[in-house]
């Protein structure tokens, strides 16, 4: 019977080094599929409260990106108008203040209350574009980045959530369902819309995934 070669310490080491770390990238990769799978499957985990707030954001989204609010949150410095939510006629410009610029002031048109029949301007006391250090864009946003620009200081006015929640009765944002002649209507009531509103926020302001 030949005797047995005894193996080199070293090469004993180098073996349990290797299985060491085959066992290790064997975890890694069972707990990257286990966390990919719970990725995929995080609908299902969600809290209540944040079910209910994604719910309530659809809602939000819609009243947004209706033409009562969208007008007068384009991507460019000129507001939009009407239904079609074309280039407005009279092409006045944002302004610093989002009041209009030299002559074309947003307030030459849109007095402090509207002109009765169609076709004609919309009044407010306060009409105006957000600044343009502020833009506040709703155009071409999706849902998921209209919702995190809503909730962030640097890009909603520097509201914090108390203060976003007040927005809600804003007199310009009332506007949009009193605006009259044959504007149509944003998809809720404003009554509907304060209470998506606030739902979405006092159940967390979920921010809706890509």
């Amino acid at each position: 019977m030949k005797p047995s070669k005894k193996i080199p310490p070293t090469l004993v080491r180098n073996r349990l080094l290797l299985l060491t770390n085959l066992v290790l990238v064997g975890l890694l990769i069972f707990s990257g599929y286990s966390f990919k799978n719970r990725q995929g499957n995080s609908a299902t985990e969600l809290k209540a409260e944040e079910v209910k707030s994604l719910e309530a954001f659809e809602n939000v989204y819609k009243v947004l990106m209706s033409p009562r609010c969208m007008n007068c949150h384009p991507a460019g410095d000129i507001p939009l108008q009407g239904d079609e939510q074309k280039l407005h006629t009279m092409s006045p410009m944002r302004g610093v203040d989002g009041k209009g610029i030299l002559t074309l002031k947003c307030s030459n048109c849109h007095a402090p209350e509207g002109v009765s029949g169609d076709h004609t301007p919309p009044g407010n006391p306060d009409w105006h574009l957000p600044p343009a250090d502020m833009k506040m864009v709703f155009e071409g946003k999706s849902p998921r980045e209209l919702a995190l620009q809503l909730v962030d200081p640097e890009t909603n006015g520097h509201k914090d959530m108390e203060e976003l929640k007040e927005h809600v009765n804003d007199g310009l944002v009332k506007e949009g369902w009193t605006m009259g002649g044959d504007r149509e209507l944003p998809p809720l009531s404003y009554k509907e819309f304060k209470e998506a509103w606030l739902t979405w926020i006092d159940n967390g302001a979920v921010a809706p995934a890509q």
